[in-house]
């Protein structure tokens, strides 16, 4: 039945005018973002939204280090079924693929390494082609997509790494390292 309603989320769409009508990019962690709330309960939903209004846009922007204030929001995953986990398994394996086999390999080691240590959390509206973001945060990495752009046409995502990510400032860390007074 997920699946059958991540199609008709597809279907939804696809009604934009212009040369690009009927693309839609990030097909794969858009639907599965959404089947996971949706595979929720109400009282769990309710943790998991944490605002009813989507942000804007990916809350970690294009700052240089990924880092959200305080502690982990949303609903955790050890509050989660089995059903439930293997749909935000599934989310995280979406994302872990969109880079080299070399990457995504590590990427499925943190993964692995968080176990239960992960949060869901969803801001916006759950209906179909309602603005929405959502976040996945673990120790080590987070995950961010919002798709409220454009009346939500217009999807940002984003992995994150706290120790390896790509937006690391490499010259500050060599200057801190190597240039230190002693």
């Amino acid at each position: 039945m997920a699946r059958e309603f991540a199609s008709e989320v597809w279907r939804s769409r696809i009604g934009r005018q212009g040369p690009r009508k009927g693309l839609r990019t990030l097909v794969g962690e858009d639907n599965l973002g959404i089947e996971l709330i949706h595979a929720l309960d109400e009282q769990q939903q309710k943790v998991a939204i944490v605002d009813p209004n989507a942000y804007a846009d990916i809350l970690t922007a294009a700052s240089r280090k990924a880092a959200l204030q305080g502690q982990a929001s949303g609903l955790s995953a050890s509050k989660m079924n089995s059903n439930q986990l293997d749909a935000l398994m599934a989310l995280m394996e979406e994302y872990a693929h969109n880079v080299s086999d070399e990457l995504a390999e590590g990427r499925r080691e943190q993964i692995n390494k968080a176990g239960r240590n992960i949060y869901f959390a969803w801001s916006g509206g759950i209906s179909r082609s309602d603005p929405h973001y959502y976040r996945v945060q673990t120790p080590s990495f987070l995950i961010e997509l919002d798709d409220t752009q454009d009346d939500a046409n217009h999807i940002h995502s984003v992995w994150r790494d706290f120790s390896g990510d790509f937006g690391q400032d490499l010259l500050q860390h060599h200057y801190q390292v190597s240039h230190q007074k002693q």
